[in-house]
């Protein structure tokens, strides 16, 4: 499904009908987004940061499927999704923390970058093995069901994860009973550095679905407007009480796999190239300049004022200390343990303890 056309209109049978004041907090997201990861992997590549995942290229895939849900729907991450998590609203100096693992890092620096969470923007944390967060998704919708919750959820993940062990196992329970959630493929190409037609058979990803009797659809992942009314549908649907849905998002991973991947490797210029031509930014803008609410000089606005944020943040991140050393040794147990308390002992006395005294 297509609703932006190539030349910027939309398809009057399938526009979702939204503001333009909408259309344009989508784009601006997009650009936010698209900013910040950029300025992400700078550092990374300063050696200032460890790692960094970003959504080049399928900010639409995101963000729209951010927006598309409920205030009380949950969001299960994959681990490139942090636009959704922005989207929500989080602060975004929190987020710069948690890369730095400093202690202003909700997460205390025990968690690798990217790898967030907020309870109170129904966010829930990145579970890096491939295809474990989407039974873990569809278990936080049947207990939503079960409590009589008009609740759904978004679970994010990649054609790779398809192919994984947990995925057949979520898509089973989520058929049977009927789990409000929403399967969101985001099938960009490659797991990594293998193409989505050498680690399955099936002609489409969504044809998977039909198997456990879960309604699926194959959306354009870089169309915004696109996703967003697929994704609503679903929501929808789950609110009735209509189940699950599949639905996979066509985009492409513009960037690497991670800033830990080196993309030429396997895949050629020319084919990047042609899906620059289809980056989800440009089929946004094109429309919204159509309708005359924006033009360079906002554009060019807009990216000053991410671009500023995003290093002030950066800013007030390197000035705080690092986490605490004995905060790896909490929020486990209510009661701490003898053998983990004479663990933090001899962590506190160690080389590392006195090395930051000596600083001090």
């Amino acid at each position: 499904m297509q609703v932006i056309r190539d030349d910027g209109s939309l398809d009057p049978k399938l526009d979702p009908g939204l503001s333009i004041d909408r259309v344009v907090a989508l784009y601006k997201a997009m650009v936010r987004t698209r900013v910040i990861d950029d300025r992400l992997q700078k550092i990374q590549r300063q050696g200032r940061i460890a790692f960094h995942v970003g959504s080049l290229g399928e900010e639409a895939a995101i963000i729209g499927s951010a927006a598309a849900l409920r205030d009380r729907d949950w969001v299960v991450p994959c681990y490139r999704e942090v636009g959704a998590l922005l989207w929500r609203g989080y602060p975004l100096q929190k987020y710069i923390d948690h890369m730095y693992g400093n202690a202003g890092d909700p997460l205390r620096g025990r968690q690798m970058p990217d790898h967030t969470f907020s309870k109170v923007h129904r966010y829930l944390s990145v579970s890096a093995p491939i295809g474990t967060q989407i039974p873990q998704a569809v278990g936080l919708a049947m207990a939503a069901k079960k409590r009589g919750q008009d609740e759904c959820v978004g679970v994010f993940f990649g054609d790779g994860a398809t192919s994984s062990n947990d995925f057949h196992a979520a898509m089973n329970f989520a058929g049977v009973y009927r789990a409000p959630v929403l399967f969101l493929c985001r099938n960009n190409g490659y797991a990594i550095s293998l193409r989505t037609e050498d680690q399955t058979a099936v002609r489409t990803l969504a044809e998977k679905a039909a198997a456990y009797r879960v309604p699926a659809s194959r959306i354009d992942g870089n169309d915004v407007l696109a996703v967003w009314r697929a994704v609503r549908e679903g929501v929808q649907r789950a609110s009735e009480g209509g189940g699950p849905s599949f639905i996979e998002l066509m985009t492409y991973r513009l960037g690497g796999h991670s800033t830990s991947d080196d993309p030429r490797i396997y895949r050629k210029q020319e084919e990047v190239d042609a899906w620059r031509r289809a980056d989800p930014l440009l089929r946004l803008r094109k429309h919204i300049e159509q309708e005359d609410v924006w033009t360079d000089d906002l554009d060019a606005d807009w990216l000053s004022v991410c671009e500023a944020e995003v290093k002030a943040c950066v800013q007030r991140a390197e000035q705080k200390p690092p986490s605490e050393l004995r905060d790896l040794f909490t929020d486990v147990y209510e009661a701490q343990p003898w053998h983990l308390r004479e663990q933090e002992t001899q962590c506190l006395e160690g080389p590392r303890a006195k090395d930051e005294e000596d600083e001090s």
